[in-house]
């Protein structure tokens, strides 16, 4: 959950000594005096082991959700679920497989609100297509693996 709060707010504290109740503060972005973050509430100290699981589950999160509903085709967004992904590279392979005699192929995109009936007539175009939304899935994995590298966990042991 995304909080708003003041600048120089701490990645990691006991909110309640009495209670053992400690916060859990990462993605710190301070502008202007204020801060916003992500926060997790520990009834208890929690290791750093702790820590670098729930930080990793949100990105984790934050990726698949980048991946599934962040690419766009010809200004259409495209829904990247696995199942997807998975028919589209079949579709793909087949086509690969058989010099486009199995084309054309009419993939579904667009919103369940506002669909758009796409149809691939030719192995270009399929190629097109697939390679843009897997090279979509590989900057979105690769951005997602460095913003996961860049995190010092050193300021969460206390």
């Amino acid at each position: 959950m995304r909080i708003q709060g003041s600048a120089g707010v701490v990645p990691i504290e006991c909110v309640n000594p009495r209670k053992d109740t400690w916060r859990v503060r990462w993605d710190i972005q301070e502008t202007d005096g204020t801060a916003t973050y992500e926060e997790a509430e520990f009834d208890h100290r929690p290791t750093v082991e702790e820590v670098r699981a729930t930080i990793i589950a949100w990105h984790n999160a934050r990726i698949e959700a980048q991946i599934t509903d962040g690419f766009r085709w010809e200004d259409v967004p495209v829904w990247l679920s696995s199942e997807n992904q998975f028919n589209y590279k079949a579709a793909f392979d087949l086509a690969v497989q058989t010099e486009g005699a199995n084309l054309p192929v009419v993939f579904k995109l667009g919103t369940d609100e506002k669909p758009v009936y796409r149809e691939f007539a030719t192995l270009d175009e399929l190629k097109a297509f697939y390679s843009a939304a897997m090279a979509h899935v590989q900057h979105t994995l690769a951005a997602g693996w460095e913003a996961k590298d860049g995190i010092d966990y050193g300021r969460y042991v206390v």
